[in-house]
Parts: C-alpha cells; sequence; structure tokens
C-alpha cells in the first residue's frame, strides 16, 4: 500500500536537481472560473517538463547492479529528456528510442544530455516495441514513461508542494496522458487531505482514461487525435488506471479549439508559452461545476 512516505523520500531525492515552481496567482483565469486559480509553472523545471520527477526517481532508486545495465526508454520528448537527464546525474548509460518523426530540437536536447539516441518508426508505438527489443537484446533496464510506482511516486511530488505553499486548496486540476501525473498527485493529495476533489482533464480526442472509468477496465482507443501530443495517448497505463480508479474524483475533457483558447490567453496575460497538455487544465475552468474555491492547475 502506497504511503506518503513513500512520496516525502521521492522529494528529498529530488531536492538535489528540482528548481523550485512557486505558484502563479492568475486574475484573469480566477474571474474566467470565478475561482481563485493558481498555476503550477512545472515547465521551467531543467528539462521544461514535471518529467523529470518521475524519471530521476526511478533512475536513483535503482540497485547498483541495475544501474550497471544502463537505462533505456522510448519517447518523443518531454520523458526523453527526464531519463537523459537523471541517468546522466547518476553517472549510467541513457539510451532512449524516439520516433523518425521527433523534431530535431528535442532529437539534440536529448543528446546534450549525454544520452544515445535510436530513431526508429513512425510514431511512438513503434519507438516503444523497439526500446522493449533493446531491453530484451541488451539487458537495459526499462523505464517506463507513467505505469511504474516509482515514477509515479516522484510525480506525486507536485501535490506535496502544493499543499505546503497553499495548504488551502480545495480542488486540484491536472493533465491525463497515460496517467502518472494524475496518479501520483491525486494518492499524495488524498492522503495529505482526504477531502481535496481532485479533477483529470484529457483532450476530447485521446480521452483514454474517460473511457476506461465509464468501461470499469483498460481500453484502447482507435486513435489518439489531439493537438495536445504529450497526452495522446491511445491506452493508459494498467497501474495508472488502479490509481485513477481508487484517488481522481472527475475526468473532464476538452477540445483543441478550447486549448487554443486557454493557450492565447496564458501567452496574452501571463506570457508563459506552455505546451498544450499542460495548458489542458485551463481549458478545464469553464466547464467547472463549483465556484469561489482556491484551484491549483498542473
Amino acid at each position: 500500500m502506497t504511503k506518503i512516505q513513500d512520496f516525502i523520500t521521492a522529494k528529498e531525492k529530488l531536492s538535489k536537481v528540482l528548481l523550485k515552481t512557486s505558484l502563479i496567482q492568475s486574475p484573469i483565469f480566477s474571474k474566467e472560473a470565478g475561482n481563485e486559480v493558481y498555476i503550477k509553472p512545472e515547465n521551467l523545471q531543467k528539462t521544461g517538463s514535471f518529467k523529470i520527477r518521475g524519471a530521476y526517481n526511478k533512475i536513483t532508486n535503482l540497485s547498483d547492479e541495475e544501474k550497471k545495465k544502463g537505462v533505456i526508454a522510448s519517447s518523443a520528448g518531454n520523458h526523453a529528456q527526464g531519463v537523459a537527464y537523471g541517468a546522466k546525474e547518476s553517472g549510467i548509460k541513457a539510451v532512449i528510442v524516439m520516433p523518425k518523426s521527433t523534431p530535431l530540437i528535442k532529437v539534440e536536447s536529448t543528446k546534450q544530455y549525454g544520452a544515445e539516441v535510436v530513431l526508429h518508426g513512425d510514431v511512438y508505438d513503434d519507438a516503444f516495441k523497439k526500446a522493449k527489443e533493446l531491453e530484451e537484446k541488451e539487458g537495459y533496464i526499462f523505464v517506463h514513461p507513467f505505469d511504474d510506482e516509482d515514477v509515479i511516486y516522484g510525480q506525486g511530488t507536485i501535490a506535496l508542494e502544493i499543499l505546503e505553499e497553499l495548504p488551502e486548496t480545495d480542488i486540484i486540476l491536472v493533465p491525463i496522458g497515460g496517467g502518472g501525473l494524475i496518479s501520483g498527485i491525486a494518492c499524495a493529495a488524498k492522503i495529505l487531505k482526504p477531502e481535496i476533489k481532485i479533477i483529470g482533464v484529457e483532450p476530447d480526442g485521446a480521452a483514454s482514461a474517460y473511457e476506461a472509468i465509464k468501461e470499469d477496465k483498460v481500453v484502447e482507443l482507435k486513435e489518439a487525435n489531439t493537438i495536445a501530443d504529450g497526452t495522446a495517448v491511445k491506452k493508459i497505463g494498467n497501474i495508472t488506471f488502479e490509481y485513477i480508479k481508487k484517488y481522481v474524483d472527475e475526468i473532464i475533457t476538452v477540445s483543441d479549439y478550447e486549448l487554443m483558447e486557454a493557450f492565447l490567453l496564458l501567452v496574452e496575460k501571463h506570457k508563459i508559452i506552455a505546451e498544450n497538455s499542460g495548458i489542458l487544465p485551463l481549458a478545464a475552468l469553464k466547464k467547472l461545476k463549483e465556484k469561489i474555491k482556491k484551484w491549483y492547475l498542473s
């Protein structure tokens, strides 16, 4: 059973590598939502996203024997850089398999952290299969982007920071891709403050968690079609599904049009450029029933 100590231990380990991302109170989104809204700017982390948390926690928890084998991951971006950074800090080998369609800037950023990059296939699923082949063949340790307890504990450290800074938080809105981020945040937040409400947000075109909860089992969508590419996941994890079922109160879906509206407002009013996946909670604000509450958006 997951204990709060799992998240506290992860937070202690991460203290060496994380940048402090203090909450930003948002007058414009507060007005739009009829609530007091705060933004957690995880795009300011060293690798550009929260993914450094889970990847680093997983890698530091490997045994010396496992570290000698090196790690492998498949990713088109943020997870790749998180794993590459974590491996570099631990002084171990990292191989990242990326689809051939990955933007050059993300490939180069991953290489700059010392990782070996293998370009394979046209989509993420192809890269994932190749990574699993190399894991089998070379004996690497596979670092899953979301369906892993250590990764989940790392991502959940965000909840500890929010409740430390703003203990009166009523609701936390979290984007859902594979489910690692919301699993960690929801579990840690509910242990610390059982009455807190956790709302997941998915794109209309890739609502795999919404469908899984509706069907009460993990389902694979026919396609994942959205501008929020970081959450374009056809199938959530088996581990994350159990966390979501247990700790998440509600899932809201938003359209690509609603995402673009929120993106432009964030740029105009806060001068913050964020990935579409990170903007999902902002796009969901208009759809909330609750009013005059304190909100945090991951």
